[in-house]
């Protein structure tokens, strides 16, 4: 196997790359190489065409079904106002379908908007600025802090170099570079020190480097071929809705079908055969659109946009509509660490002086050799207003000292700096010199371990003295303390001298230092955190932590309870080395067993998705670099950072959080648990109606009565089909909805007990309108007059059917629970679309329009039949509820 170039001697690399580090290519080499090569940029898969894609919508099951609807209606039912409106639903869909598909594919083209324009390289001994499309392999690039890194590079050189590399690993503090190379077999991405990657940023310092990887050959490119062969996953929702348009096509076909053999065979010797066909054909297909409840695609629409809209008050902007009922059926959330669940800024936690560890509450005077060692020894530029701009450690010291209540630029401008030894990653420490006085002050800080073997003294409460073996003891001691619960940890020394050095290098500024403490930092949870995990947590929602140093990540895991206390950590964590090692079929099996994945590359976080669903499990994946692009590609919902995410992340996200806090994921699935739960009862609606309407011609055919007719039943669904069942969807959250488990990848519409709901309701709904028929038989000025009596029934059968749809919309609101609740009323939406249906429903009574529909004026008993076989909907169906409850509570 070729060795890799973190493990490679520079002379090695420069023989493998034909070039030299002095001189670097020729430019007739360079050309070669560049018309070999490629130009350094990233491919993307070719597109289809804007047409293609506006067919893709139309190869739905449900939708042919609504197309096939809509022509039966035009053509053999004369219904055009029908045939338009599911057209104009079904065109909509389909635009919606092709914007939200040309959204997701920002993902390649922000990757691409990365590229930095220019770079500095040296070709043929000469430095060139050169576009970095033009950079090939072998090229020699000069880095230098603010350049972006333009391809893959082994560095050759380098000089307290710092690069930010949180786009590629996850992790915010920039990493010291250095030119050394690596023995390990297989180093994680994160700890290539002697690396340098495209697309990253330089910090601090300068470097020279060969180039090794460009375009698609870089780890950015990898992560862009990731994107391009990634598979779109069906959501639950567009799944569970073509689940539902194959049973109800089989159902309706099969009940047309009957309907249509046995009026064929009842009616047979009542009319010429080739009207009775034409009139039993036409019944057939007034049949077929009344089942099938053409507005579910329009109100599903609307239920998920409305539930966008809540979301993005709760600062969750949803950019697919899907990933809002998707969210609602969360069952593993797997997150960033850095700036979801923490802060993402380093904050100081613990400081020890005077030989004790104290709280960062815990007042410091300002005279304490350790607080001014902290300002002094510092980078940091304070902006007008208080805007503090430098390295996160270093930002992280002058805050603890701001919320000290020490006036830092007064300090700073008192004991001015003089002279400095600056960082290297070799010493690792820092030191200035400033006036104190007529003296000055020599300020120091960096790594304990390498600060105590230049510390002869100790200062404590004011009292400095010889530094002994037990107290370096003591010192190390707390250092370890703080560093096992994932604290960065800077020692802090001083001296006070007469003049300032003529020579100030290590050997003579940092000498015979007094040490005055240590410092721990980390960036801490988010107040909200904790609380949202334990929500999550009762919701049966797990929570696993990617990314980050292993310590560091396990110890803000046991913080957030993620980690439960007590756990074995060790088998809990687990390192994107070790998970390598694993095979799928091991992994996708014990996936269960791990909290927190630390130090993992894209492709881990990738399989990490894969697992969980491997195992069922609907899976959101949150994340805010190019790196976790793929995975937020892969995952069932994938959220991006709103504030420190990338373009890159975000275009390949579901959802973007505004605020980049945990707290709104959680926030976000209880909408769209809410959301399910309202398309749930908008179904439950709908179909138990749609069955009730079939029931109800089906049983009128079966026994030779007079059936209701196309217009009638399309005036039913255009009045009960629409404002009820969108206003459903408006319902607010039910209580205690993040009280139950999630409901499994396997579960749909009709689970939960919606389906055997569904069918004795929409059985219930048809005996009570045929039995409303048969007492219009009886009852009403018309008795004794045959031809008149029967349409009165008809009439009564007509308005009874659109009445207990209204009225069975309020038992739609809860599957087994009551609806004698305050609740029930709160939606004030849904009590106004009730009064206008009924309103419209009943106005087919007013005389002009009783010819249009084919009615008779009812008296007053015959009206209050209608309303009592309203209202035993409500009675009957609160009855099996009641029983529903005793049942499930044995």
């Amino acid at each position: 196997m070729k060795e890799k170039y973190y493990a490679q001697d520079i002379s090695q690399i420069e023989k493998e790359l034909h070039t030299s580090l002095d001189n670097g290519l020729s430019d007739d080499e360079a050309k070669k190489r560049l018309a070999s090569e490629g130009p350094n940029s990233l491919a993307s898969k070719k597109k289809r065409s804007m047409f293609m894609r506006f067919i893709d919508q139309f190869k739905d099951f449900m939708i042919i079904v609504l197309i096939v609807a809509a022509v039966l209606s035009g053509v053999v039912a004369n219904e055009w106002t029908d045939a338009a409106i599911i057209m104009i639903v079904v065109l909509l869909n389909a635009i919606l379908g092709v914007i939200q598909e040309a959204r997701s594919e920002a993902a390649i083209d922000a990757l691409k908007e990365m590229s930095t324009p220019n770079a500095h390289v040296r070709r043929g001994g000469a430095i060139l600025e050169i576009p970095s499309t033009d950079i090939v392999p072998g090229d020699v690039v000069l880095l230098e802090a603010g350049d972006v890194v333009p391809a893959d590079m082994r560095l050759a050189k380098t000089a307290s170099l710092k690069v930010e590399e949180s786009a590629l690993t996850g992790e915010s503090v920039p990493v010291e570079k250095d030119s050394d190379i690596l023995k390990a077999d297989d180093v994680a991405l994160g700890d290539r020190v002697n690396m340098a990657y495209a697309n990253t940023n330089v910090t601090y310092g300068r470097a020279e480097g060969i180039v090794v990887g460009t375009g698609m050959k870089t780890e950015v490119g990898k992560i862009a071929t990731m994107l391009n062969n990634a598979d779109e996953t069906a959501t639950p929702l567009k799944e569970n809705l073509n689940q539902l348009g194959k049973t109800l096509t089989i159902m309706i076909l099969a009940i047309c079908v009957i309907v249509f053999v046995v009026g064929m065979f009842t009616k047979q010797g009542s009319e010429p055969t080739n009207k009775l066909i034409i009139d039993m054909f036409l019944v057939a297909v007034s049949l077929a659109v009344a089942a099938i409840p053409e507005g579910l695609p329009a109100i599903v629409t609307i239920i998920l946009a409305l539930g966008t809209q809540t979301m993005a008050k709760h600062r969750a902007i949803v950019r697919k509509l899907p990933a809002v009922e998707t969210l609602g059926a969360t069952d593993i959330i797997c997150s960033d660490k850095t700036g979801t669940l923490t802060q993402n800024q380093m904050t100081v936690e613990k400081v020890y002086y005077d030989g004790e560890l104290h709280n960062d509450e815990e007042a410091v005077k300002v005279d304490n050799p350790a607080m001014m060692a902290m300002i002094l020894a510092n980078d940091t530029k304070i902006e007008d207003g208080g805007r503090l701009l430098g390295d996160p450690t270093e930002t992280a010291l002058i805050q603890y000292a701001f919320d000290q209540n020490v006036k830092v630029e007064d300090l700073l401008k008192k004991d001015s700096r003089v002279q400095e030894v600056p960082f290297d990653s070799e010493r690792k420490l820092m030191s200035t010199v400033n006036h104190y006085g007529d003296k000055f002050f020599v300020a120091v800080k960096g790594a304990p371990d390498e600060l105590l073997k230049r510390v002869t003294k100790i200062e404590k409460k004011g009292q400095v003295t010889p530094v002994s073996d037990s107290e370096k003891e003591n010192i190390l001691a707390s250092n370890k303390n703080m560093a096992e619960q994932a604290l960065r940890v800077l020692g802090l020394a001083y001296k006070i001298v007469d003049k300032a050095y003529d020579d100030p290098t290590t050997n003579n500024v940092e000498q015979d230092l007094i040490f005055a403490g240590l410092v721990g930092m980390i960036d801490p949870e988010r107040p909200e955190a904790k609380a949202a995990v334990a929500e999550a947590k009762s919701a049966g929602i797990r929570t696993v932590i990617t990314g980050d140093h292993q310590i560091t990540a396990a110890a803000i895991a046991s913080r957030l309870g993620i980690l439960e206390t007590g756990s074995d950590k060790d088998k809990s964590v687990i390192t994107g080395a070790e998970l390598d090692k694993l095979s799928d079929d091991y992994f996708n099996k014990h996936v269960q067993d791990y909290s927190v994945y630390a130090r993992v590359s894209p492709e881990n976080k990738v399989r990490i998705v894969k697992a969980w669903q491997a195992n069922n499990k609907i899976v959101a994946m949150t994340g805010d670099g190019v790196n976790d692009a793929p995975s937020l590609k892969q995952a069932d919902i994938g959220i991006g950072m709103g504030i420190t995410g990338t373009e890159v992340s975000k275009g390949a996200a579901d959802m973007v959080l505004a605020d980049d806090n945990f707290a709104t994921i959680v926030e976000a699935i209880k909408q769209g648990r809410k959301v399910f739960a309202n398309i749930q009862m908008a179904i439950l609606y709908l179909m138990s109606c749609n069955v009730g309407e079939v029931l109800t011609v089906f049983m009128m055919t079966m026994l030779g009565w007079d059936i209701l007719m196309p217009v009638q039943l399309l005036w039913i669904n255009l009045v009960t089909d629409t404002l009820p069942a969108i206003a459903l969807g408006v319902e607010p959250v039910e209580p205690g909805i993040m009280k139950k488990k999630p409901r499994g990848r396997k579960s749909n519409f009709f689970s939960g007990g919606v389906a055997s709901s569904i069918i004795y309701q929409g059985i219930l709904e048809g005996i009570l309108v045929l039995g409303a028929y048969q007492f219009g038989l009886h009852v009403g000025p018309h008795v004794g007059n045959a031809a008149m009596q029967h349409a009165d029934s008809l009439t009564m059968a007509f308005l009874t059917l659109g009445l207990i749809q209204l009225f069975h919309a309020f038992n739609s609101k809860f599957i087994h629970k009551s609806i004698f609740r305050g609740q029930t009323f709160e939606n004030k939406w849904f009590n106004g679309a009730i009064i206008i249906s009924a309103l419209v429903m009943a106005a087919v009574e007013i005389p002009f329009l009783t010819k249009i529909f084919d009615v008779t004026e009812l008296d007053g008993m015959q009206w209050l039949v209608v309303i009592i076989a309203g209202l035993l909907m409500i009675i009957i169906v609160e009855i099996v509820k009641f029983f529903e409850r005793r049942t499930a509570r044995k």
